[in-house]
């Protein structure tokens, strides 16, 4: 086996896990192909250069985002430390100037001995010990590889995300289970459904067509398949008053228990999880901004109090079917030593992307060392990651970003505050843990220093 990894992809998960392997004392040959060949969205020719917003969410441990951050900290990010180099004022959030954040990255990568930065395209998945963390905006040649080594099935050129929700803030006084027509294809009750009358779904409507979307870019527009397949709801909506009644809402098959009778529409809601803690709103794929998603969703009977863990969002992506394609390790089922990292695995978010790149990173560098593949536990957030990307439900899967939804509830009724500090301190020690016993460098002063755990 090749001692020299390749790296293929400049980004975030691209750059953090050839930091990692190259930190184990792996040599890394890391490729970017700009600036010899762009793409539509980005702009200079540096490594992690942030396309989309400047934010890279909370830094508070009983948040998610800032779990994952604590736990990245602890494992020696390496684009962690750059972004926090880079901060400016956010509040309780970390945001860092772009240019400062990706000169930081570049000049890291550039100056570490065990990594040799190559500026060329790579049009085939390499034959010999590799990561692909090439993100959204994978290039042709190497996307019709890819496609070839998964199979065309199993790869995907659009998100059409829809929301998800917590399902314990469901109302169960209004939402009900129940599946289509009870007809054994499904186990009864497998579906929630929220049922609307006519003036629930009027009133609905009317704030679907109303509310602000957000601007695609230019060569999102560009496409003329852009919406193929996956149409959002306001654009389904402004085709007529009762397309979505007769569309993703159709409420045929169902019948409310309260009323015994069939509702005028149906929101319907499909557990997503194995844990059954979170729930997506089936075919409600939307490019609303998320402030308009928080008022809009809440017009359905059954979530006026919900809390969602993630808003519906329609962009252009390249991604894997990773629970089909790759072990929670990030290796490749079908290759061991081939391993994918980043956007094109199924996560979601800066801290996600670069919480792959690490997993893929260390985890190669074992496998080269002669060490096994380490799989995270699902009591971290990193862990809960990994373990959702590569075990979710295959023909319903869709990228997910860091939230507590991930984790199995306590076993005791806790409060939301007390449950999300618990689960923090939880994954923190479970990550000492972990790191002691796999031989994982972890420093638990550094996890913890941005914020002490309540």
């Amino acid at each position: 086996m090749s001692k020299v990894l390749q790296v293929v992809g400049g980004g975030l998960a691209g750059t953090e896990a050839a930091w990692q392997a190259a930190e184990l004392g792996v040599q890394v040959r890391l490729y970017e192909m700009r600036p010899r060949q762009t793409t539509p969205a980005h702009t200079t020719d540096r490594l992690a250069e942030l396309v989309c917003s400047n934010s890279m969410g909370s830094v508070l441990p009983h948040k998610a985002p800032g779990l994952l951050k604590a736990e990245l900290r602890g494992l020696g990010s390496m684009v962690l430390a750059c972004a926090a180099a880079a901060a400016v004022p956010a509040g309780s959030s970390l945001a860092v100037d772009r240019e400062q954040f990706s000169a930081c990255v570049t000049e890291r990568i550039a100056s570490h001995p065990n990594i040799e930065l190559m500026r060329e395209e790579v049009t085939a998945v390499p034959e010999t010990p590799a990561i692909i963390a090439t993100g959204p905006l994978t290039s042709p040649a190497l996307t019709a590889a890819i496609a070839r080594l998964t199979g065309q099935e199993h790869l995907y050129f659009y998100d059409a995300l829809s929301p998800i929700v917590n399902h314990e803030t469901i109302d169960m006084n209004i939402a009900f289970r129940q599946s289509r027509y009870d007809n054994g294809e499904l186990e009864v009750g497998d579906y929630i459904n929220c049922p609307m009358t006519r003036e629930e779904y009027e009133r609905f409507y009317d704030a679907v067509v109303a509310a602000e979307t957000i601007s695609l870019r230019q060569f999102e527009l560009d496409d003329p398949h852009f919406f193929e397949g996956c149409m959002p709801i306001e654009v389904m909506a402004k085709r007529g008053k009762d397309a979505l009644a007769y569309g993703p809402m159709r409420p045929v098959g169902l019948t409310d228990p309260r009323s015994g009778k069939r509702p005028y529409a149906i929101v319907q809601l499909r557990q997503d999880n194995l844990a059954g803690t979170l729930y997506n709103i089936v075919g409600f794929q939307t490019n609303l901004k998320w402030g308009e998603q928080r008022k809009v969703l809440r017009l359905i009977p059954g979530l006026e109090h919900a809390e969602f863990m993630r808003y519906g969002m329609m962009h252009r992506n390249t991604y894997i079917n990773a629970p089909h394609m790759l072990h929670p390790t990030m290796q490749f089922r079908r290759r061991a030593d081939l391993f994918f990292a980043g956007q094109i695995t199924g996560v979601e978010g800066y801290m996600g992307n670069v919480a792959s790149g690490l997993v893929a990173g260390i985890n190669a560098a074992r496998l080269l060392q002669g060490q096994y593949p380490a799989i995270w536990p699902p009591k971290t957030m990193l862990g809960a990651l990994c373990h959702y990307v590569t075990h979710a439900d295959a023909k319903h899967f869709q990228p997910m970003k860091a939230n507590f939804g991930l984790f199995a509830p306590p076993e005791q009724k806790m409060n939301k505050s007390d449950r999300y500090r618990w689960y923090s301190q939880r994954a923190l020690t479970a990550l000492r843990r972990f790191a002691r016993e796999n031989g994982i460098a972890y420093n638990r002063v550094i996890a913890e220093q941005e914020r002490p755990l309540p």
